[in-house]
Parts: structure tokens; sequence; C-alpha cells
């Protein structure tokens, strides 16, 4: 730890503290996320091992770098790439409105890191807007894997308490154990209406209940027909059928083909839910800044 100096702190993690150092011997500016250990505790916390494992792994322009582990007496520091802001603080300073082709340009790197993240059997269980950084040359990549898990075949059940309630999906909200990559997809077309809308959430819900109801006052109450496994949810109720409003009421500002991609995330069944892979070659991304496609070529 004698290498960096602390700059400020920047915030509180899943788990950890989160500083903006700099590194004496490169000079570089770093993040540190420092975990503190108690003396009673088993070892290091779980959630802070997944993450380490997991972004030893994933290395992607789109992806937060892991650059280094510390482990020292009661102590785990992570060495992290620094980078200036979340999208959370990056909707802040863009005061309500987001241009169009930086919405195009920020989604299309989210989908390009959640695709690899996928393609390499990881879901990341906790997309939002905090968990999203962007640097100084407006490169997203995607943060905080605490909650990120490996899955295979068989696919074995998980947790239903993951992803934040905002952008958690209906599958999961009603307490589907067994899920696959489009627990993520949903999560992400949140944060695309989100970014479409100057930083303002689609579903703003207060208790399972209320998120629920405010997702089917959008894309309407599914049916047994679109849906035959949502009533053997442990979860699940009957709720008053409601017929979806055009999207284009609740997100102006986007054209027709961002309007059909957004609609091909927010499907209740998570059968039907488009994929990241599919979503990069949707006709939204078209006419995508070269610059941008560039990178990935």
């Amino acid at each position: 730890m004698e290498r960096y100096e602390v700059v400020s702190k920047i915030g509180e993690g899943t788990y950890g503290t989160v500083f903006k150092a700099k590194d004496k011997k490169s000079g570089d500016i770093v993040a540190l996320k420092v975990v503190r250990l108690d003396e009673d505790d088993e070892g290091i916390p779980s959630a802070a091992l997944r993450e380490v494992c997991l972004l030893k792994e994933l290395k992607h322009r789109n992806i937060v770098r892991l650059n280094d582990v510390l482990h020292k007496s009661l102590k785990l520091t992570m060495v992290f790439e620094y980078c200036d802001q979340d999208l959370k603080k990056y909707f802040d300073t863009c005061r309500g409105h987001v241009d169009k082709k930086t919405v195009q340009a920020l989604y299309y790197q989210l989908l390009r890191g959640l695709a690899f993240c996928h393609s390499q059997n990881i879901f990341h269980r906790d997309l939002k807007p905090q968990n999203i950084l962007i640097n100084k040359n407006r490169e997203l990549k995607l943060a905080d894997f605490g909650l990120a898990r490996a899955f295979g075949i068989p696919v074995r059940s998980f947790s239903a308490e993951v992803v934040t309630l905002w952008y958690r999906p209906p599958d999961v909200l009603m307490g589907a154990q067994i899920y696959t990559t489009s627990i993520d997809i949903w999560s992400a077309g949140c944060i695309f209406a989100e970014l479409s809308n100057g930083g303002k959430p689609l579903f703003p819900g207060n208790d399972v209940d209320e998120q629920l109801k405010r997702i089917f006052r959008l894309v309407g109450t599914p049916t047994e027909r679109m849906w035959p496994e949502m009533q053997k949810l442990q979860g699940y109720k009957q709720y008053p059928e409601i017929s979806p409003v055009p999207m284009s009421s609740v997100l102006p500002s986007l054209d027709e083909r961002g309007l059909d991609l957004l609609k091909k995330h927010l499907v209740c069944n998570p059968r039907y839910r488009i994929t990241a892979e599919e979503a990069l070659k949707h006709p939204y991304f078209s006419d995508l800044d070269p610059t941008i496609a560039a990178w990935y070529t």
C-alpha cells in the first residue's frame, strides 16, 4: 500500500470503500476498493472473492480493469483502473439531457461489455447506473461484479434477491430462481430508457408489488398465453389486465428504431428477450459513430 497515495474518497461500494489514489511508481491515477476484514470473520467476504476471480478472467475494453489485489492483515485492497464518474453522476452533469449520438455510443458500449460477459457464461445481476463507469474519453465500463455469477449446464437455481429493485425483471420480482442472461437484458433495457430520458428512471417502484404494477402499466399485463410459466412462480398473483401504452409517449426522444430495440428488451417472458449479441446488430446502431465501431474491429 506504500505504493499508493490516497487523493480522495469516491464512495461506498457493495462491500468496501472506494478511493481515488495515485500510483507513486507510475504516476497513474487508480481507484482503490478497500475491504476491511473483521477479526471475527472467517476469511474474505465471498462477494469480494467472486469479484476478484471473475475480473481476473474478464478482460475487455468495456469492463473495468482490475490491476492488482493486495492483502495485508485485516484489509483487502483491489486496485482498479480509474474512471472519472459513474453513469448516475454523468446524468447529473448533463442536467436532464443526453444527446442522441451519445446515448447510442454509450449504450453500444454497454451491450459490448455485456455480450462479452455472457459469452464467458457470466451474468452481472446488478446492472444499474451506479455500477457503470465512464472515463474521460467517454469509454463505458461495467463495474461492481460482487453479485455476478458464472453459470453452466445444467442450469442451477440462484437467489431471487438480486438486482436493485428498479432494474429487476418481472420473473425475478415474482421469485424466479432459475434464470439466464435475460436477467441482465431487462436491466440493460431500463438503463437504455434512462439514458434516453436524461437520467429519469423508467420504473421507480417502492416495493415489489408497486414495481410490477409500474411495469405492467407500460408493457401490459402478461397473459397465460404469452407467458405460460408465470403462474408457477412462487410470488405470482393475479394482476388486473392492463393494455400496454405507446412507449413513445413515455420516451419521446427515442426514434422508431430505438423504441423497437427497447421493446425487445422489456419482454415479460424472459424466453423472448433479445440477447446482447442480437441487440448489437439491431438497426438502431446502423449509423453508429464509426470511431466507436472501429474500437471493436
